[in-house]
């Protein structure tokens, strides 16, 4: 069964998925290429195919990941990118946002930005799952009419970039403090944290590194 390097919600984008899998086939890897792109639906093409070590594993072997998140700030939002972007056409303020992402850099536990997955909460022998992560880069930059936000992990929760995206949106509408940051990752509980899960239409894995 094919591996993925993680999941992705319905409307996610993945730009640079990645996926393995165990097979006994004397075909050549670039005509798997050929015969699954003629074989997908035209919004999944295969850009790549290799074989690999017999221990690689498209999610365990992974060593980090790149989100990036795409705000559109201008009042109208072109009908070709609705389902590629968040529109938020109201005022944010951008350098609080900007200050709020730094906060998470670092090894922090993420719980109050997960989704909250009751049957997920323990491992199959009964411990807590580990929600500590380590988050190399959190930054938003201006792409012309778009709000970038781009951040890299060792590792991710489920719904945990779209929910910094969504606390960072209260930060720029003076809702929170970029301070309150902190004090929302410290109470390790997605109750804690006001923050809404931002639309998956903005969100897109750009990266995986192994």
């Amino acid at each position: 069964m094919p591996q993925g390097s993680g999941r992705t919600d319905a409307g996610v984008h993945a730009l640079a998925q990645v996926a393995s899998f165990t097979t006994e086939s004397t075909i050549p890897p670039e005509n798997f290429m050929k015969g699954l792109n003629a074989n997908l639906p035209g919004e999944i093409r295969i850009l790549g195919v290799e074989e690999a070590v017999a221990d690689f594993h498209a999610r365990h072997s992974a060593k980090a990941k790149t989100y990036r998140y795409r705000i559109y700030r201008a009042p109208i939002c072109p009908p070709f990118l609705w389902k590629q972007v968040c529109h938020h056409p109201y005022p944010l303020d951008e350098a609080k946002m900007s200050e709020a992402a730094k906060a998470v850099v670092g090894q922090h536990d993420f719980t109050s930005f997960a989704a909250v997955d009751p049957d997920k909460a323990r491992t199959e022998s009964g411990e807590p799952v580990n929600n500590v992560r380590s988050i190399f880069l959190s930054a938003f930059r201006r792409e012309g009419e778009e709000l970038v936000y781009e951040v890299r992990g060792n590792g991710f929760l489920h719904h945990m970039v779209r929910n910094l995206v969504g606390t960072f949106l209260l930060v720029g509408k003076g809702t929170l403090a970029p301070e309150q940051i902190g004090e929302i990752m410290a109470a390790r509980n997605r109750s804690a944290n006001p923050g809404a899960t931002a639309p998956a239409s903005g969100l897109y894995l750009v990266n995986v590194e192994y």
